[in-house]
């Protein structure tokens, strides 16, 4: 193929694309499409909620979480690798 077709051919795709892809449309106010009624009374009421069961009080005890494994890597740098060097030169 060479550049014209390969060149027409992505614009043909890139059209096709744009033209069949669909509009989103933003959701109408409130109580506007049922006649601008509102569904008052509607809900869910928990009987057992768990943060209304109590144990999260000043006074209560408090979940406390281990602290993660302290690692360490075997090969530990040398800080003090001149000082040793010249300890060791001095000998000579």
């Amino acid at each position: 193929m060479n550049r014209s077709t390969r060149l027409g051919a992505a614009l043909i795709t890139g059209m096709g694309v744009l033209l069949v892809t669909s509009f989103a449309f933003a959701q109408g106010k409130a109580g506007a499409g049922a006649g601008g009624k509102k569904d008052e009374g509607y809900g869910y009421e928990f009987s057992d909620d768990p943060l209304n069961a109590g144990g999260f009080g000043p006074n209560d005890a408090t979940i406390r979480v281990r602290p993660g494994p302290v690692r360490t890597t075997l090969i530990r740098p040398r800080t003090s690798f001149v000082p040793e060097m010249l300890k060791s030169v001095e000998n000579l």
